[in-house]
């Protein structure tokens, strides 16, 4: 990936618009564009646009939406904002979080008024740290159908999407204009294409280990959830030219991914009452403060394994998404009708296991306190018949990346904007601060589909 002077070379096509990325940032950046009068081409390096967000659970937080309202949910800016400064400690861009959170409910009801996205409020429990009800996703709760929906609002609308195309190089004059690229086929050809705007919607570098082991050392080594197209291109572009970059050791972990199986266990399980053990049958941290930095504390037990432990009644919860059922099918999900015997399908010591599952039922009903500062008091206490999915730990998708203002243009060293270079998404610096503890759930779609809007619009306004 570099950055070369044009010195010559001759573009095939010169497009107003081009977007590299057509995973949630990009697709929603290229209807934008479309919407405000002029067409982009978005470039995806795989046979058909995936990106990360088909791995997610395709949940998008936003506030003051159509959805909400309709089903009596009061939000607001101020609530939603108060959340994310909240969980990051305050360690984030301020007025960069004041601005996503305003575009958030717009983008929503956008989607699914205009390019009829079919979201549904996700409903009965709130993730860590969300005070209100704001998380948007497909009936399935699967990324890979918000991703689906979305390519085909692109394709009814007639944007062109050019797959299989691996951008390698761009193009710039002295000044840092972004002039064009080079598209690399599967084949070995090689296309060079003129851009006025250029959006980087390719996401972060969760999949290049080098840059995991440099800027995320704790990470290093580890699972990795997320697409393994995410190279960091965006990043060496940007700061070889010249662009500012921030809090590049930060990102999302997750502490649930069925093992061996490589299905996401939604969270749910432990924010109603489930909780984890490690293999010798003992919890080890307080789950409710997140399952992003969950995800390294699972690494960090031994094997860097853990059981998620509930019962019958989140069973039925967990069968309202689709990940849950096909782990189910795939016999990732345990049974049993006595803590010994599901000591035993497990492997846990059953003394341990026993005491373990003894203490949550006490804190339960309100006596004593948790040693890791969870309150049980709010869940029923656990009830026969148990279950149980082992789990690992896992890096999801990283959260740092070039600095953008408000209209989603990519900031200079200096403070100044590029001309014609803009981010989003995971190729954009993210609202989650410094870590992995400053991710709050939906972070990623949320900056994703904002920003990508934003950015959209914003180039294509600029010409006309």
């Amino acid at each position: 990936m570099a950055v070369h002077p044009r010195d010559g070379i001759e573009f095939e096509a010169v497009l107003p618009i081009i977007i590299i990325g057509a995973g949630a940032c990009g697709l929603t950046a290229a209807l934008a564009a479309h919407d405000a009068g002029v067409d982009a081409l978005l470039l995806e390096r795989d046979p058909v646009p995936q990106g990360s967000t088909a791995l997610s659970s395709g949940m998008i937080p936003a506030c003051n939406t159509e959805i909400q309202r309709a089903l009596g949910i009061t939000d607001s800016v101020d609530t939603m904002a108060a959340d994310i400064l909240s969980k990051c400690h305050g360690e984030t861009d301020h007025d960069m979080v004041r601005v996503i959170c305003e575009q958030s409910g717009p983008a929503i009801d956008w989607l699914t008024s205009k390019h009829h996205i079919p979201l549904t409020l996700v409903e009965g429990f709130l993730y860590p740290n969300h005070s209100k009800l704001r998380m948007h996703a497909p009936a399935s709760r699967l990324g890979a159908d918000l991703v689906g929906a979305l390519t085909q609002a692109v394709e009814q609308t007639d944007i062109d999407i050019m797959t299989n195309a691996h951008v390698t190089d761009l193009y710039a004059d002295e000044e840092g204009r972004v002039l064009g690229l080079c598209v690399e086929r599967p084949d070995g050809t090689t296309s060079k294409l003129g851009c006025e705007k250029l959006i980087l919607a390719c996401n972060g570098f969760g999949g290049n280990s080098e840059m995991v082991g440099q800027l995320i050392p704790e990470m290093a080594g580890g699972n990795y959830f997320g697409h393994i197209g995410n190279q960091g291109d965006a990043i060496k572009w940007g700061e070889a030219l010249g662009a500012a970059t921030a809090d590049l050791g930060s990102f999302q972990g997750h502490g649930s991914v069925a093992h061996p199986h490589g299905i996401l266990i939604t969270w749910a399980l432990m924010m109603e009452g489930g909780f984890q053990v490690n293999l010798n049958g003992e919890r080890f941290s307080n789950e409710h403060q997140g399952y992003s930095e969950q995800g390294r504390r699972v690494m960090a037990e031994p094997q860097g394994q853990a059981w998620c432990i509930y019962d019958a009644r989140l069973h039925k919860l967990g069968r309202d998404f689709e990940d849950y059922r096909l782990a189910e099918r795939g016999g990732a999900v345990r049974s049993a009708e006595t803590k010994a015997e599901l000591a035993a399908i497990c492997g846990l010591n059953a003394d341990v296991f026993a005491e373990t599952l003894l203490d949550t039922e006490k804190l339960a009903a309100g006596h004593g306190e948790d040693v890791f500062g969870r309150d049980f008091t709010t869940k029923p206490a656990l009830a026969a018949p148990y279950y149980a999915i082992k789990v690992t730990g896992s890096l999801f998708h990283t959260q740092g990346g070039l600095v953008v203002n408000e209209h989603a243009q990519v900031m200079r060293a200096d403070g100044k904007p590029f001309a014609n270079l803009y981010a989003g998404g995971g190729a954009a610096r993210g609202l989650s601060g410094p870590s992995d503890w400053g991710y709050l759930s939906g972070n990623g779609l949320l900056t994703a589909v904002v920003l990508g809007r934003i950015s959209g619009r914003a180039a294509a306004v600029s010409m006309t």
